[in-house]
């Protein structure tokens, strides 16, 4: 932050944090304010229905998918302590989270890397939504998934497409989330789509 703050500005920044006294009063005043705003503003932001609309049709338009992501599916992958791996499954409808739908996965494949893992999590996630199988994974849910979300880059897009054909399943989109960058990766793309800072 002190470097950020220095080269912004143009000239040295030091940056103290008050222990006690009036100085630790006023920091911890500043700090619960912003706490507030910041409150306030997701609960704005979440509750507007015209932005999440508009952001779901600004991700359509980017990705160029045929309908607005209305039910979003997310996968990420995490190593436990160097030995278990696990993956959380969560999701989003009308672009507000929907938690009784967020899954977790032990992954069973042995020494499982993490394109097998995200393999084996969207097999056993979309398997029984496989034409060959009627019964429904979500049956009270308002509708069917829009977009596979995988936290990665272009293999393990690759991975969970190639999962999902297994499956029997080729009409849903995926996408990875690059960490870094927050980079969009499209399946058999050569560069990835950066979404505009300023979009909902």
């Amino acid at each position: 932050g002190q470097e950020w703050l220095t080269d912004a500005r143009g000239a040295r920044v030091e940056l103290r944090v008050p222990q006690r006294g009036d100085k630790r009063s006023l920091m911890d005043t500043a700090i619960a304010n912003a706490q507030r705003v910041l409150a306030s503003h997701r609960l704005r932001r979440s509750s507007d229905l015209t932005a999440r609309s508009l952001a779901l049709a600004q991700l359509r338009d980017a990705l160029g998918l045929a309908e607005a992501p209305l039910r979003i599916e997310c996968i990420d992958i995490s190593t436990l302590q160097g030995q278990d791996t696990v993956a959380a499954l969560v999701v989003f409808e009308d672009a507000l989270p929907r938690k009784r739908d967020y899954r977790s996965y032990l992954i069973r494949t042995p020494r499982a890397d993490d394109l097998a893992a995200v393999a084996e999590v969207v097999r056993r996630r979309f398997a029984r939504m496989s034409p060959a199988n009627q019964e429904p994974e979500q049956p009270d849910s308002a509708y069917p998934p829009g977009l596979l979300v995988i936290d990665g880059g272009p293999g393990q897009v690759r991975a969970a497409q190639d999962a999902l054909m297994e499956c029997g399943i080729a009409d849903l989109p995926v996408i990875g989330l690059a960490k870094r960058m927050e980079e969009v990766w499209l399946p058999d793309a050569q560069d990835p789509v950066i979404l505009p800072r300023a979009s909902e």
